[in-house]
């Protein structure tokens, strides 16, 4: 999906006006505080914004495809990439968009069918069942149907939109949110995504502009809310609660420090071949 605002547009450009920075950006509904601005405010045609997944975000800026991206954290492991700071996506407590569905109680999962668009959340899926649970399974990629993935997986991990279209107090299996979960096994915040550039393309005034443009989603949140349940069909009280109650996007010393453990145990598992 590309979504272009009208300040985007390349109208009469200057032979020599010099192109603008390729910013991949992730088309969920967590995402859109960070780019409202660019969308919507005073940072609008400041960048040439393409919308992805966010594995396919990631593979964008592995590519050379984009020159700043909103990619997994996990993708941190594996590309030379520098953190714009002071931007994401992490929680708290519950994020409500990650969540492993199990037909069986989580030390005996032995099959994980698992939507693969996040390579966070797939290894933070990992870290807990194997850290906290002691589960010894085999993944498979599958899209993000419940129904399908429990009929061939004892447990199926669903995020990020679909994900908010699930009910979890009214399903009829074991519901784990892994960024409860994760909060509760460590005491840290959990960073699923982030912004990062190639070297040497984040100018000062480049990080301002990506704070800035959060700043603005997060200060214009009722029109935000309004356009996005609108978009995605979801009730707006649910918009604004996930929104502010589940995901925080003003990144600090405390997200990184969970962030910097979260990528310590998934290099662990990275390297022993255990990665999904």
């Amino acid at each position: 999906m590309r979504w272009i605002a009208p300040g985007l547009l390349h109208c009469g450009l200057n032979p020599t006006t010099p192109p603008k920075l390729r910013v991949c950006a992730v088309n969920y509904l967590n995402t859109t505080p960070l780019v409202w601005g660019m969308l919507h405010g005073p940072q609008q045609g400041l960048f040439d914004l393409d919308f992805r997944i966010p594995s396919a975000c990631a593979d964008r800026m592995d590519g050379g495809d984009a020159d700043i991206g909103i990619v997994p954290s996990f993708e941190l492991t594996r590309q030379d990439l520098e953190i714009i700071p002071g931007a994401g996506i992490a929680c708290h407590g519950p994020v409500r968009s990650i969540l492993l569905v199990s037909r069986r109680p989580a030390p005996k999962i032995r099959t994980l069918a698992a939507d693969s668009s996040s390579r966070t959340s797939v290894q933070l899926a990992r870290v807990i069942l194997e850290r906290r649970y002691g589960a010894d399974y085999t993944a498979i990629a599958h899209a993000p149907d419940l129904d399908a993935m429990l009929r061939v997986a004892d447990a199926a991990l669903i995020i990020g939109d679909p994900a908010l279209r699930l009910d979890p107090e009214h399903l009829s299996y074991e519901v784990h949110d892994l960024g409860g979960e994760w909060v509760e096994m460590t005491g840290l915040p959990m960073v699923f995504a982030v912004w990062a550039a190639r070297k040497g393309v984040a100018t000062p005034e480049v990080e301002e502009a990506f704070r800035e443009s959060c700043r603005y989603g997060l200060e214009h949140i009722d029109e935000l809310v309004a356009a996005e349940s609108a978009r995605l069909g979801f009730p707006p009280a649910m918009v604004r609660h996930y929104l502010t109650s589940h995901i925080v996007h003003e990144l600090g010393p405390r997200e990184y420090q969970g962030m910097d453990l979260f990528l310590r145990y998934a290099r662990v598992g990275d390297r022993a071949g255990q990665a999904v």
